[in-house]
């Protein structure tokens, strides 16, 4: 008890590769005007204030600059920060000045007209490259060798890539900054560490973005085989581990790769690579567009970004952000506050607390947290203690990091007085005969925000007494006669209804229904006992759903029933409470429906209709299954798409499933469809167009943007539904589970559809099952829907309801295009590698 979220074990290709993702915030700064613009500084040559190196191409600059917040930051001339030195590198062409590596970090050059003149950066007699400020070196490269002069080396900035080397007279690179990153990672630039040297490139987050200096988070590639971790510094608190490499994932890299060209903003932008080698081991990406500007940081508030510079919005724009939850990040919001990742300033301080440094905060430095607005009231001798403090619950949060256990205080009333007895106690939380107090700072508290933070733990927060309301205190004298009244009444009412619950409970299986216990929107309450009556003990199973299993059972009236057993806590709680408040609210003939549910104690159970034909999975893949003619997979496809057009347009909240495949899809006696499994579904208020939410759903049906880590919109649903229409035609999986190479794509089925459509072959794509028993029409008309459904851009799709117009025959629809990262892997096919 007490213990906080744990760094998350990141198992999957996709978000494997994001690890690449590293390090930068974005800084607006001032440059001064330039007096010298070549790419390479010799020995005897000065870089002072005003001058700098330029990139062989133009696209990067270095010299000194300063640090300034944009004017929007800016609330009084109180909060603007004083704007000291630093020596860098900058893009060049890029109207908005963006840093990416900084050498003096650490040694900012303090803001003094009259030493500016006294600071410039040179080669050193024994060759190095130094920063001299007032005739001392606050910097050097550090290149140590007794034959180097100032003669052998020049310092250069690398072509293209914004790299600057220290180079010999042979053109040996002997230091370079790519090998020291700061919070950027260029093209070409590395993560990993060198195996013979033993350098390992580490990152580091910058304070704020007015200050360069070393802030709260890194990153790494750990040397003992562990993977790449994201850690918080202080505390040291690991919050995000990327898994090494495996056979498997390497199998996956060129797919992956692919994928990246779904996202516009991404094509030929990034083009991730891994390398081990006996003498390396580190990750990287190529941008093979060279017009384009893009850099991966890790953020101030410790998340990985992507970065792209739009030309059109004349801004940069983040594509891709891991962890997607703000909250996620260890303590990113400092000591005292709350952190909400549904809203676009997660950081709030506690209740009666204030921020501590107002202006630290306006610049992205929460560090310093919030303090206190009321002192605390608690002395203490050495025999007692005294306090009059008392306590304001906050629901729902991940419990703070450093948590101390009293195991004597089994009562909630207990756990509190061990925090009293306690002048340095701060919080307390108590569950499950758990007693959990903490001392000092608060750091880490999260709200349960439903995208990767789920906790059920209330904290109680120590305040000072007057900051709490407190009921005012009658000092009268009590009314005996009164009390006594009021206590024989309640006595008898406890009496009554204590006789109603008995008389209820023995009435409930011999004559009256079970539908009598209906809450008001008609789902019924059953206890634990009902559902183990009418299942028989669960002992006839029927399938195996998300989080769960599902068995058959009979209710009183007979009424046959399907109950889901969730398992686990964490992940089931969820689910509940994502079902009954999604399909539990909501009716329509092409969605199951939810009869009722039980939460009591650990047990999670969910009522179903029954549907006597299972789901579509079973009779589309398995042998054992009826063969659906066609007929009934047009009804199946129609029903779907009814369906989904009704959770996104017709509901009170725009409500996307965000898992739609065929075990999803349930059939009754008549094999008519209906949608199930709403334990993934989350909600749009018609206010908004986009959900943030975490990344979820089914390899192979899952929309590309769910990779890029921003809100997504019902389009996911839509590009879901096109890849199970292509299961419907042929009858089988669009491609086998266990291939994974880049050979196997060739046989995917989405391809086979577009080359055969354009070949008008139609019978080769419709279940041989069917013995060519297909309407040719309706047949050509799913692949075109299929095919607009799953085009890489989300805009470039249809709605639901545009679906449902095509399938009924009241809209036509032409060929689409295929799809970006289908034309790639045909060109393969056809023995083409494409540029990616």
């Amino acid at each position: 008890m007490g213990a906080h979220k744990s760094a998350c074990t990141i198992s999957s290709p996709v978000q494997a590769m994001v690890a690449l993702y590293i390090l930068l915030g974005l800084l607006l700064s001032h440059a001064p005007p330039s007096s010298s613009a070549t790419d390479a500084l010799t020995a005897g040559q000065v870089l002072m204030v005003g001058d700098k190196l330029v990139s062989s191409n133009g696209k990067f600059a270095f010299g000194f600059f300063q640090f300034q917040p944009a004017a929007s930051t800016i609330i009084s001339k109180s909060t603007t920060p004083v704007s000291n030195w630093y020596l860098g590198i900058w893009f060049n062409k890029i109207p908005v000045f963006t840093t990416v590596w900084v050498a003096n970090r650490e040694d900012p050059i303090p803001n003094n007209p009259s030493w500016l003149n006294q600071t410039h950066f040179q080669i050193s007699s024994d060759g190095n490259l130094v920063i001299i400020h007032q005739a001392a070196v606050i910097w050097s490269t550090h290149i140590v060798s007794n034959n180097r002069t100032q003669n052998t080396t020049t310092g250069v900035l690398l072509e293209n890539t914004g790299n600057l080397a220290l180079t010999s007279s042979s053109a040996q690179v002997l230091w370079q900054s790519f090998d020291y990153p700061t919070d950027v990672l260029l093209p070409t630039g590395k993560v990993g560490w060198n195996k013979v040297t033993g350098l390992n490139r580490r990152g580091i987050s910058r304070k704020s973005t007015v200050d360069p200096g070393l802030g709260s988070y890194s990153i790494e590639l750990e040397t003992n085989g562990n993977g790449i971790i994201l850690k918080r510094l202080q505390p040291s608190v690991v919050y995000r581990v990327y898994e090494p490499e495996t056979s498997t994932i390497l199998k996956l890299l060129p797919r992956i790769k692919k994928i990246l060209q779904l996202d516009p903003r991404t094509q030929g932008v990034v083009v991730p690579d891994y390398v081990n080698t006996p003498q390396e081991q580190y990750y990287t990406y190529t941008s093979p567009d060279e017009s384009s500007s893009s850099f991966l940081s890790l953020d101030i508030s410790g998340q990985i970004k992507l970065n792209i510079w739009s030309r059109a919005n004349q801004s940069w724009q983040t594509v891709l952000a891991d962890p997607v939850d703000a909250c996620t990040p260890a303590a990113t919001c400092g000591p005292f506050t709350v952190c909400d990742g549904t809203t676009q300033a997660p950081c709030v301080c506690m209740k009666n607390f204030t921020k501590k440094s107002p202006q630290h905060w306006e610049f992205g430095d929460r560090t310093q947290g919030c303090t206190r607005n009321t002192p605390l009231y608690c002395t203490s001798d050495n025999k007692t203690t005294s306090s009059t403090d008392m306590f304001h619950p906050i629901a729902h949060v991940t419990l703070p990091y450093h948590s101390q256990s009293i195991d004597l205080a089994t009562t909630h009333s207990k756990c509190e007085e061990a925090c009293l007895s306690s002048c340095s106690c701060t919080a307390y939380s108590y569950d499950n005969r758990n007693c959990s107090v903490w001392h000092g700072k608060l750091l880490g508290v999260s709200l349960d925000d439903g995208i990767e933070i789920h906790s059920e733990d209330i904290l109680y927060l120590r305040l000072a007494a007057k900051d709490l309301p407190t009921l005012p205190k009658d000092k009268r004298k009590p009314n005996v006669g009164v009390i006594t009244a009021a206590s024989i009444s309640s006595f008898g009412f406890l009496m009554l209804m204590m006789l109603l619950a008995i008389w209820r409970k023995k009435l409930r299986w011999s004559s009256l229904s079970v539908y009598d216990n209906q809450g008001p929107s008609g789902i019924i309450t059953f206890t634990y006992t009902d559902l183990a009556r009418a299942t028989k003990n669960f002992s006839e199973k029927i399938g195996t759903g998300g989080f769960g299993s599902v068995y058959k059972g009979v209710l009183s009236d007979s009424t046959i029933i399907a109950v889901k057993r969730l398992d686990g806590t964490r992940q089931g709680e969820k689910q509940f409470r994502a079902e009954v408040s999604t399909i539990g609210l909501i009716q329509h003939v092409n969605l199951v429906k939810l009869i009722g549910f039980c939460c009591q104690g650990d047990n999670r159970l969910l009522v179903y209709e029954h549907m006597l034909n299972g789901s579509l999975d079973s009779h589309l893949f398995q042998s054992d299954g009826v063969v659906l003619n066609w007929e009934t997979r047009y009804q199946i496809v129609l029903g779907m798409a009814r369906g989904l057009s009704y959770l996104h347009r017709s509901c009170r909240e725009c409500i996307i499933h965000c898992d739609i495949k065929p075990e999803n899809i349930l059939l009754d006696a008549s094999f008519f469809p209906k949608i199930a499994d709403f334990g993934m579904a989350t909600f749009i208020g018609r206010n908004f167009s986009r959900v943030l939410t975490t990344f979820r759903g089914t390899i192979g049906y899952l929309a590309p943007e769910w990779l890029s880590g921003i809100a997504i919109t019902p389009k996911v649903d839509v590009y879901s539904f096109g890849m199970v229409l292509f299961e419907i035609i042929s009858g089988r999986r669009n491609s086998a589970e266990e291939n994974s190479g880049i050979s196997d794509l060739v046989e995917y089925f989405p391809i086979q559809v577009i080359r055969k459509l354009h070949g008008e072959d139609m019978q080769s794509l419709v279940d041989p099952r069917l013995e060519g028993m297909f309407d040719l029409e309706k047949a050509e008309r799913v692949c075109k829907v299929a095919l607009w459904c799953i085009q890489d851009n989300e805009s470039h799709r249809p709605t639901m309801s545009e679906v449902v117009h095509v399938l009924e025959g009241l809209n036509e629809i032409d060929l689409l295009p295929m799809p970006r990262l289908l034309a790639a892997i045909t060109e393969r096919r056809n023995g083409t590698e494409t540029s990616v």
